[in-house]
């Protein structure tokens, strides 16, 4: 079983790479990669007959693809909210690049005091002697 879970683990890890190369090279052969990620994926498990094919990643992939290749403010929508589950810096910030998706979080503003820190302190490239 621990085998089967660490394959599990690694077949996942391949999804989020193989959008973010899709994203950067709008490739036919990369996006038919991201599907045969994602149809491996959903079909994991598919041994108990009794339960439906399970289509989360295919679906997901054909969404993220269409607004990949057909901007539009509901593509962009759509791609903020695969972005905001991502739990790994680096690849939210290369997949947000990659999509030209700034992100939109609030710059924050220095308080008074910290403002009041450098106060006196002459200018960068400015010495005194």
């Amino acid at each position: 079983m621990q085998g089967s879970a660490e394959w599990h683990a690694t077949i996942l890890r391949r999804w989020h790479p193989s959008l973010l190369r899709f994203a950067v090279t709008r490739d036919n052969a990369d996006q038919l990669a991201v599907f045969a990620i994602a149809n491996e994926i959903d079909g994991l498990g598919r041994h108990h007959r009794d339960r439906p094919d399970f289509e989360f990643f295919r679906k997901t992939s054909s969404k993220l693809c269409e607004a990949i290749l057909l901007p539009s403010d509901a593509a962009e929508t759509a791609l903020r909210q695969y972005l905001a589950q991502i739990d790994n810096v680096r690849l939210k910030r290369a997949l947000s690049a990659a999509l030209e998706i700034a992100d939109r979080a609030p710059e924050k503003r220095l308080s008074k005091q910290d403002a009041d820190l450098w106060r006196g302190l002459a200018p960068r490239g400015v010495f005194q002697r």
